[in-house]
């Protein structure tokens, strides 16, 4: 457990619901990508989860959280979330949006709890790693605590190699 000082919303929130986490913290390098910072945590990258929010056509947001090493496919996930497209939000609308910046999103803890889907992917795994809500913080949790804190999607929402 993180100091009390040291903690994030993501933190805080999981301590109110008794919902166990380990933290992992590294040098808070906003450009380290996701496949380094599995690499840094000693990780498989299919394990080590980014979150991405989105603004359909219809101006309603969601969030997608696939594995690092992926990328979203912006037609799967419209398709998922019955939209008729899907565009990434502008890096300058996240922090207002949802009280993270980039790097540092987390599925829990936005703002607006927003409709969430996940790489089906995960199911593989009985705990993932996610952003702890900052730069340079991963947490990893069981699965089924987060899925009922956030109420999952599982999907296939990512490109095909």
């Amino acid at each position: 457990m993180a100091k009390d000082k040291d903690k994030t919303n993501v933190m805080r929130i999981l301590d109110s619901k008794k919902i166990a986490y380990n933290v992992h913290t590294y040098d808070a390098d906003p450009t380290l990508t996701g496949e380094q910072i599995a690499g840094i945590l000693g990780e498989d990258k299919e394990k080590v989860f980014k979150t991405l929010v989105t603004v359909a056509k219809s101006g309603e947001h969601y969030v997608f959280v696939v594995p690092v090493a992926k990328e979203l496919n912006l037609k799967k996930a419209a398709k998922a979330a019955s939209e008729k497209s899907i565009d990434m939000i502008k890096q300058k609308e996240l922090l207002p949006l949802t009280g993270y910046v980039h790097g540092g999103c987390s599925p829990i803890g936005m703002k607006k709890q927003f409709k969430t889907f996940i790489h089906e992917t995960a199911k593989d795994f009985d705990r993932i790693y996610i952003s702890a809500g900052r730069v340079g913080a991963q947490i990893d949790i069981d699965l089924c605590d987060l899925d009922k804190l956030v109420r999952l999607d599982y999907v296939d929402i990512i490109v095909d190699n």
